[in-house]
């Protein structure tokens, strides 16, 4: 990447503030899912190693600029120190005298963690002050947090103005990866799109219409290029105040020579639970008692050819209702598609992960991207405030 990164310097006794994402999902006090801290392990691993003083900062959660108790980092603080095999302290604030003289009491290659930042209403306003507070307890900062890196915060972006900015290894590793699939991709190039709306990933269909060679579609927003088609959906979740938009999209992939693959068969039922009755009918014959929940057997094999036969793969989005068991059908053979490709395979979104989860095959895939919606937005063509403060490398 052209950005600096932590490799480039040198960090022995060096106050570092590092902003890692350890947004993680919590159900009651309990962390269900410690991938995100997982992930930014190297990074405080290779800082610590090497003499810094790690000062670790992160969001959980929506608290709006106040203190919500059950969203401190207490549980994520023990996670980590269990991970790292040392003790991590957590702090109760993000500024204030309290966690200075704590900072300039560190020593090399200890690690103390921050409390919420969002708990102050100048983190997500991006207000200076508050970045500057941020930044007077560091020497460098080092952003590492690619999931947040789409958000101008002051813990994000802010902080950049005051102290020299870097990129964290899970950082450098997620621009890396993404910027692949934009810029030289080994071809045929595939992108599997799902997920509920066509509205919230319009972007980056348009985007990457011009980059792929095959573009398919699944989950619920099919069903919006199913009626773009002429095809009545019944009772399926669909888009109709997007079906131009749709429309514009198979228009220029025709033009363009791009392939565009729609489900031919849907699987159906009444409704998106458990042990109602689901039958497989054509894409054109969705009754109008019914809701299209998961991409038919019909729609599997082509997809599944389809990404057998690339050579780069990027994947974000179920393609249908997969926390249900007779509706994750296509999504877990996407997922095994997947982990049969012999190039490059990117997965991306929540929901994806979680599918590569259920899967067992998360060793198969290339590159796991933390990022969500920055990841979208990345490959949409915008630049990320989180990665336009990081200092360029000469």
């Amino acid at each position: 990447m052209a950005k600096a990164t932590i490799r480039d310097i040198d960090v022995k006794d060096k106050r570092c503030f590092c902003r890692v994402d350890f947004n993680v999902p919590m159900k009651d006090g309990r962390i269900t899912d410690d991938s995100r801290i997982r992930a930014a392990l190297p990074t405080i691993e290779y800082l610590a190693a090497r003499g810094a003083k790690v000062i670790l900062a992160s969001h959980l959660g929506r608290p709006k600029g106040k203190v919500v108790p059950e969203l401190r980092l207490d549980a994520v603080a023990l996670r980590l120190s269990e991970l790292l095999g040392m003790k991590v302290i957590k702090l109760n604030d993000c500024v204030g005298p309290e966690v200075s003289v704590y900072v300039s009491g560190m020593s090399p290659g200890s690690v103390v963690l921050l409390e919420n930042v969002r708990f102050y209403p100048g983190e997500e306003k991006n207000d200076p002050d508050f970045a500057r507070d941020m930044a007077s307890l560091a020497d460098i900062f080092v952003n590492d947090a690619f999931g947040a890196a789409h958000r101008a915060h002051a813990s994000t972006a802010g902080i950049a103005a005051y102290i020299p900015a870097y990129a964290g290894l899970l950082m450098e590793k997620e621009v890396e990866a993404l910027g692949r699939l934009l810029e030289n991709p080994e071809r045929p190039f595939t992108a599997v799109i799902g997920g509920a709306k066509v509205s919230d990933k319009l972007a980056v269909l348009k985007n990457l219409l011009d980059r792929v060679d095959n573009l398919l579609i699944g989950g619920g927003m099919a069903n919006t290029f199913l009626m773009a088609q002429g095809h009545a959906v019944g009772k399926s979740l669909a888009e109709p105040s997007m079906v131009d938009e749709a429309r514009a999209i198979l228009e220029k992939a025709s033009l363009g020579g791009k392939k565009v693959l729609l489900p031919v068969d849907v699987v159906v039922a009444r409704s998106p639970e458990a042990g109602v009755p689901a039958s497989v009918v054509e894409a054109g014959e969705i009754p109008d008692d019914m809701m299209a929940l998961d991409i038919g057997p019909g729609a599997r094999k082509e997809y599944v050819s389809a990404v057998r036969s690339s050579k780069t793969v990027f994947w974000n989005g179920p393609l249908g209702v997969f926390e249900v068991e007779p509706f994750r059908g296509g999504t877990l053979e996407m997922a095994a598609a997947l982990a049969g490709v012999t190039g490059f395979t990117v997965v991306g979104g929540g929901d994806s992960l979680s599918a590569i989860e259920m899967s067992g095959l998360r060793d198969k895939i290339d590159h796991l991207s933390t990022g969500g919606g920055a990841s979208l937005e990345f490959l949409e063509g915008r630049e990320l405030p989180g990665v336009s403060v990081l200092i360029e490398r000469n």
